[in-house]
């Protein structure tokens, strides 16, 4: 697996990598036929996307025989770090506390996660700021510190 990716995953996409993250290796035949109840799509769509990800890098590729087997390039923690910077990356920092609020809220949580969650803000607090600084360019988000 890759340490470190950059790699920008489309919301279809994801679909076809979470199934090569549940399974160590499978088809196109097998990804089709998990997902296309669930999406409805042709297995030429799945082809198209399958393709697109190990163009991307996201997906090995093993000829055996006359098919193909796909396997993840790619963890799916890594993955996921990565959209969560991604979204982050999208506001004023003042408003991460927010957007992570709203994630918690709609996720639903173990017992375990909410304990998990509990340590991590413990350990937060432990250097958190009193305010979180605005590095947005002047103009780009509602901070009072860039109303002139």
């Amino acid at each position: 697996m890759l340490t470190t990716i950059s790699i920008k995953i489309t919301d279809a996409e994801w679909e076809i990598m979470r199934v090569a993250w549940a399974n160590e290796s499978v088809t196109s035949r097998e990804i089709t036929a998990i997902l296309e109840n669930k999406k409805q799509w042709k297995a030429a769509t799945i082809k198209t996307l399958i393709g697109r990800l190990v163009d991307k890098g996201a997906l090995q590729t093993i000829k055996e025989g006359n098919k193909f087997i796909y396997s993840a390039a790619v963890t799916e923690e890594e993955s996921m770090d990565l959209y969560t910077d991604d979204v982050l990356s999208r506001v004023c920092n003042k408003q991460s506390g927010h957007v992570i609020s709203n994630m918690i809220a709609e996720a639903t949580l173990s017992k375990v996660d909410i304990d998990m969650l509990k340590k991590l803000l413990e350990e937060k607090e432990n250097t958190a700021l009193d305010e979180v600084p605005c590095e947005c360019a002047p103009g780009q988000c509602e901070c009072h510190l860039h109303h002139h």
